[in-house]
């Protein structure tokens, strides 16, 4: 998810950026190198329990041409399906390594996505869709489902994967924030439009106006749901526009994909801010000023000294 989310949290996803995590994978390669490859699963060499960080052997013979999933323990929560927004722990290796490439124990940071959404290669959207929450499953995925022959960060071009997935977590995800309409009454703030169907809500700056110095963080509409904490893990989906043109800059209804970020990790104070204290299922106006969005630096297509103006849909939390 290089766009703006890649401007306020750690990168992690798998698509673009797990391979060129700064972590590196484990320091311990397997000690059973040579251990046998059954029935085209590289045997797991220490840790093989949910929950632990395993260690694989190196894949031996020639690698299957089709995804292959393995269960290696069943858990007996829901069952995964397209859509879900999922947290998980893995470990990924190449087939001709025994070293893995990147893993999320390490960071004692779970990995989120939702399933189906494209957020991740091929082989996870396919390998994972159908099984339980509390499983630990084993992926081995072909090139064309992998990374391809472009290859990604440390992986080689057509590549055979190998990875350990526990699944922690899953939530269906709402189309929409629901609630209470809430009045937007102040001429001098962007307004929001207030449609419940699932797609992208208007967002409409009062032109001539300048814009405000401190974070506005307004609900315009207004959930019971639990209240938003530093520490969770929010799913949301999000307009976002410039200030100064209206222009939009980024837009994840665009893409069809909800965004998952742990807060503590976002980095642009004014969307952290905002939403923490909120409440779950709602929808949120933001109006962060510059001290608080991307400062003096222009950033991809935000210019420098930016007020940037979010609608949000707090959709649910890990």
């Amino acid at each position: 998810m290089r766009r703006i989310a890649g401007l306020l949290v750690v990168p992690l996803l798998l698509v673009s950026a797990a391979c060129g995590s700064d972590d590196k994978g484990s320091d311990s390669a397997s000690t059973s190198a040579t251990a046998p490859t059954k029935g085209g699963f590289p045997a797991i060499t220490a840790g093989a329990k949910f929950g632990e960080k395993p260690t694989l052997a190196k894949g031996t013979g020639t690698p299957p041409k089709e995804l292959k999933t393995k269960v290696i323990s069943e858990g007996d929560g829901a069952t995964l399906k397209n859509g879900d927004a999922i947290q998980v722990n893995y470990l990924g290796q190449a087939w001709d390594s025994d070293k893995p490439f990147d893993n999320s124990f390490d960071r004692k940071q779970p990995f989120d996505l939702t399933l189906g959404a494209g957020m991740v290669i091929q082989g996870w959207d396919k390998g994972l869709a159908g099984q339980k929450v509390g499983s630990r499953v084993q992926l081995v995925i072909p090139p064309d489902l992998g990374y391809g022959a472009q290859g990604q960060g440390d992986i080689k071009p057509n590549a055979t994967l190998v990875f350990v997935v526990d699944i922690l977590k899953a939530k269906q995800i709402p189309a929409s924030a629901k609630g209470t309409s809430v009045a937007q009454d102040d001429a001098d703030l962007p307004k929001v439009g207030t449609n419940t169907d699932g797609k992208a809500p208007t967002v409409t700056i009062p032109s001539k106006v300048a814009p405000p110095k401190k974070l506005v963080s307004n609900y315009v509409l207004e959930s019971k749901g639990e209240v938003v904490k530093e520490t969770d893990t929010v799913v949301v989906n999000y307009v976002a526009k410039l200030w100064k043109d209206g222009k939009v800059f980024d837009d994840t209804y665009a893409t069809g994909k909800t965004a998952s970020f742990p807060l503590a990790q976002v980095t642009l104070k004014g969307l952290k801010n905002g939403l923490i204290g909120k409440k779950i299922g709602s929808r949120v106006l933001l109006v962060v000023p510059p001290d608080q969005g991307l400062g003096d630096k222009a950033q991809q297509s935000v210019p420098a000294n930016s007020t940037l103006v979010f609608a949000v849909d707090i959709l649910t939390k890990m």
